[in-house]
C-alpha cells in the first residue's frame, strides 16, 4: 500500500475535532464544579490537610445544602458507624429512607446500612426487624447472616438453628459445627434446670449433627458424672481422643478426678501419662505433674517433667521442673536459690498462660467455645497459645 500525500490533509481535521471535544469536556467540568457547594471544596481541603473532623462537618453542610448527594449520605453514614458514632449514622440513613425520590435499589441499600447501624449500636430488636424485611431481596444473604448473629447474641438457639439451616440450603456450605453448638447451648440450659434426660437427648442430637463435636462429648461426660455414672463419664471423655485429641487437655483434670472417685486413680494416671506422650500439651503436663507429685513424690514428678522438657522445651515446663526440685530438696540454701529462679520464671509465664483466638487474636485465660471478640465458634485452639511462642 503506497502513501498518498493527500492523507496529510486529514491530520488537521483530527486535531481540530480533538480540540473541540476537549473544550466541551472542560466546559462541562467547569459548569459541574460551579454547581457544587463551596462546603464540598472546603471538605476536600480539610481532608488534604489531614483534618478529618472539620472535613466531616463540611460534608454535612453539603448534604444540607444539596439533598441530591445520595452517595455522600452513604459515605458519611458508613464513616460515622466506623467511628462508633452510631446515632449519627442512624440519622443519616433514616434521612435517606425518608426521601420520596430514592430508587428501589438505593432504598434497599439504605435499609441494609440502617440495620447494620442498629446491630453495631446493640439495638438488636430494631436490627432484627430491618434484616427480616431484607430477607428476600438482593442483600438477603448478608441480611440472613446478620440475623444469625443477632439470634446468637439473644441466645435464641431455635431461631439460630433454623437460620443456619436456611443459610446451609442457600449456599451449600455446611453449618453442622454451628448447629451442634446451638444444641449444646440448649442442653446446658436444660442441665442447669435439672432436666438431665432432655439435656442428654439434645447432646446426642448434637453428636448426630456433628460426629466430631468435642463439646457434646465433654458435656455428656459432665452430665453422667453429675448423676453418679463415673464409668459412663470416663467413656464420654475418652471418646474425645478419636474426635480431636488436642482437646484432651480440657478434660485431663476431669478424667483424673473421676478415676480417683471410682477408686482407679493409678489407671487414670497411666492413661493421662500415655496421652501426654502422644499429644504433648502444657495443660496435660500440669495435670499429670500435680497428680504424680501427690501420689509418687517429688523425684518421680521431677523425672516426668525432665523427660517432657527434653521432648518439648518450654518455659512453662521449666516452671514445673523447678517446683519439683524445690519440693524434693532438703537444703535450705538450695531451696532459696531455686525459689528465686522459679519466681522469676513464674512471674513471666503466669502472664503468658492464655488462649488466643485464631481469627481475631482475642486473648483470654478461660477457654471459650464462642469467641467474645469475633463471635466465631471453636476459633480458640485448645492449647495455650504461648506453647508455640515459647518453644525454641
Amino acid at each position: 500500500m503506497e502513501f498518498e500525500y493527500w492523507w496529510l490533509l486529514g491530520f488537521p481535521i483530527f486535531f481540530g475535532l480533538g480540540w473541540l471535544a476537549a473544550r466541551v469536556d472542560i466546559k462541562h467540568l467547569v459548569k459541574d464544579s460551579r454547581s457544587l457547594p463551596s462546603s464540598y471544596f472546603k471538605g476536600l481541603n480539610f481532608l488534604l490537610n489531614e483534618q478529618p473532623d472539620k472535613a466531616i462537618e463540611a460534608f454535612i453542610e453539603v448534604v444540607k445544602v444539596d439533598p441530591e448527594t445520595v452517595e455522600l449520605h452513604f459515605a458519611l453514614g458508613s464513616l460515622f458507624r466506623r467511628r462508633g458514632e452510631y446515632d449519627r449514622a442512624i440519622r443519616m440513613h433514616q434521612h435517606l429512607l425518608e426521601r420520596a425520590d430514592l430508587g428501589a435499589e438505593q432504598r434497599a441499600a439504605a435499609l441494609f446500612e440502617l440495620g447494620h447501624d442498629y446491630l453495631k449500636a446493640g439495638i438488636l430488636d430494631r436490627a432484627e426487624e430491618v434484616f427480616q424485611r431484607l430477607g428476600d431481596g438482593r442483600n438477603a444473604g448478608e441480611a440472613n447472616g446478620f440475623l444469625l448473629e443477632i439470634y446468637q447474641q439473644e441466645k435464641d438457639w431455635d431461631k439460630a438453628a433454623a437460620m443456619a439451616q436456611k443459610l446451609e440450603a442457600e449456599s451449600g456450605e455446611s453449618r453442622a459445627k454451628e448447629m451442634s453448638h446451638f444444641l449444646c447451648e440448649q442442653a446446658a440450659g436444660e442441665a442447669t434446670h435439672s432436666r438431665p434426660d432432655t439435656a442428654r437427648r439434645l447432646l446426642e442430637a448434637a453428636l448426630n449433627t456433628n460426629r466430631k463435636s468435642v463439646r457434646a462429648s465433654l458435656q455428656l461426660g459432665d452430665l453422667e458424672r453429675a448423676y453418679g455414672s463415673l464409668d459412663r463419664a470416663i467413656e464420654q471423655w475418652k471418646r474425645i481422643e478419636s474426635q480431636n485429641p488436642a482437646f484432651l487437655a480440657l478434660v485431663a483434670q476431669r478424667l483424673l478426678d473421676a478415676y480417683r472417685e471410682a477408686g482407679r486413680f493409678e489407671e487414670g494416671l497411666t492413661l493421662l501419662t500415655g496421652y501426654l506422650e502422644r499429644y504433648p500439651s502444657l495443660d496435660l503436663l500440669d495435670a499429670v505433674f500435680q497428680s504424680t507429685l501427690e501420689s509418687k513424690g517429688a523425684e518421680a514428678a521431677y523425672k516426668l517433667v525432665r523427660d517432657e522438657l527434653r521432648r518439648n522445651p518450654t518455659l512453662l515446663g521449666l516452671d514445673r521442673l523447678l517446683e519439683a526440685q524445690i519440693v524434693g530438696t532438703d537444703s535450705p540454701d538450695k531451696r532459696r536459690d531455686l525459689e528465686l529462679v522459679r519466681n522469676l520464671v513464674h512471674s513471666h509465664t503466669r502472664r503468658l498462660a492464655r488462649y488466643r483466638c485464631e481469627t481475631c487474636g482475642f486473648k483470654a485465660r478461660q477457654f471459650h467455645w464462642l469467641c467474645p471478640g469475633c463471635g466465631g465458634w471453636e476459633t480458640y485452639p485448645p492449647r495455650r497459645s504461648e506453647e508455640f511462642d515459647l518453644t525454641p
